[in-house]
């Protein structure tokens, strides 16, 4: 395990014992723990995006202000629903958030999870054309993303006001290297099989929508598997980066039994049900005294396979409980994962 992140879906409400009780205080104390975790020396602020609900749903303003406020952690999404984007617009927007945060940025997207919305992709005016699925538009628009971000010409220049230039031209700002740091959130080994042939990286998350019997974090390391044959025989001449993302734990002290201790037991093991229409398996959270979670974490294939781990945080709770939760796992877990702070 070489790197830790923290991943916030970013929910705010008036709820009993909310800390962030306004989409201004969710983005606000967003900015705030990603200052706090690059002191920790955690190497990376991810922003779950989601639509019509009290999440996250805009990411480009908060990475480009936690760019201007950081140095050294990286800023990324996990993930942006591509069914949602206009692939040119997108292109400008992450370029400029990369240039702000000289080239941290870790783009995950993918097909999108269930919405509240009914069609909400709709009401931002994107539909499937005929014979295409939500899926199939989610790529579509990736496709053109990546090309825009790589450079490649997108649209027609009018030489009356190019200054003569003809041919295609590509959006504008360009930051380089940012083709290489966009990741696919797979869902199935054969998403993770289809990103590695197009060169993406891998974000897993703590489900998946199949089910063959074993234990998620085995379902997952065969994914991961999968992806990293796929990716050495497509031959990408840069190395892919795979993230897994777990809800983790530790109760050190009173306040942390206070609000965890009762899911220890309920949340100990996978679960499997029904997402989308899919049968789904769903990874168990790791809950518990920080040596028991080390050698829990130590067993979890998945983890072991990938290069980085997400570490969902109940971002409700606030800056300083974040902190410390990220504190005590930088100090009591990660170190026998073999993970080391971010110095530079």
């Amino acid at each position: 395990m070489e790197r830790i992140g923290f991943l916030s879906f970013g929910h705010w409400g008036p709820g009993h014992g909310s800390r962030t009780r306004t989409a201004g205080d969710a983005l606000l104390q967003a900015i705030d723990l990603a200052v706090a975790a690059e002191e920790l020396g955690v190497n990376g602020a991810f922003f779950r995006v989601h639509h019509f609900a009290r999440q996250q749903a805009s990411p480009f303003p908060l990475l480009s202000a936690i760019g201007a406020r950081t140095s050294r952690i990286d800023i990324g999404t996990g993930v942006i629903d591509m069914r949602y984007e206009n692939p040119l617009y997108m292109a400008e927007e992450a370029a400029a958030a990369d240039l702000i945060s000289g080239g941290r940025l870790q783009l995950g997207i993918s097909r999108g999870s269930p919405e509240p919305a009914r069609e909400g992709a709709a009401a931002f005016g994107y539909r499937p054309q005929p014979g295409e699925t939500d899926a199939d538009m989610a790529r579509r628009h990736t496709a053109l993303f990546r090309k825009a971000i790589s450079g490649a010409g997108v649209v027609e220049a009018d030489p009356r006001y190019a200054g003569g230039a003809i041919g295609l031209l590509p959006v504008q700002p360009q930051s380089p290297g940012l083709a290489e740091r966009i990741w696919w959130g797979a869902g199935s080994r054969k998403t993770a099989v289809w990103a590695a042939e197009l060169g993406m990286n891998l974000m897993s998350s703590t489900l998946l929508t199949e089910d063959t019997g074993v234990p998620f974090h085995e379902l997952q390391a065969e994914q991961i598997q999968l992806f990293k044959d796929a990716w050495a025989a497509a031959g990408h001449q840069h190395p892919p980066r795979i993230s897994v993302s777990r809800s983790v734990l530790p109760i050190v002290d009173e306040e942390d039994s206070r609000y965890f201790a009762g899911s220890a037991l309920r949340d100990s093991r996978d679960q499997v049900g029904v997402i989308d229409g899919l049968t789904a398996r769903f990874g168990k959270s790791y809950v518990g005294a920080p040596d028991f979670l080390a050698e829990e974490l130590a067993a979890d294939a998945a983890v072991q396979a990938a290069d980085t781990l997400l570490l969902t945080v109940p971002n409700q709770l606030g800056v300083e409980f974040n902190a410390k939760l990220l504190g005590n796992v930088t100090r009591y877990l990660a170190p026998a994962l073999g993970w080391r702070p971010a110095s530079s």
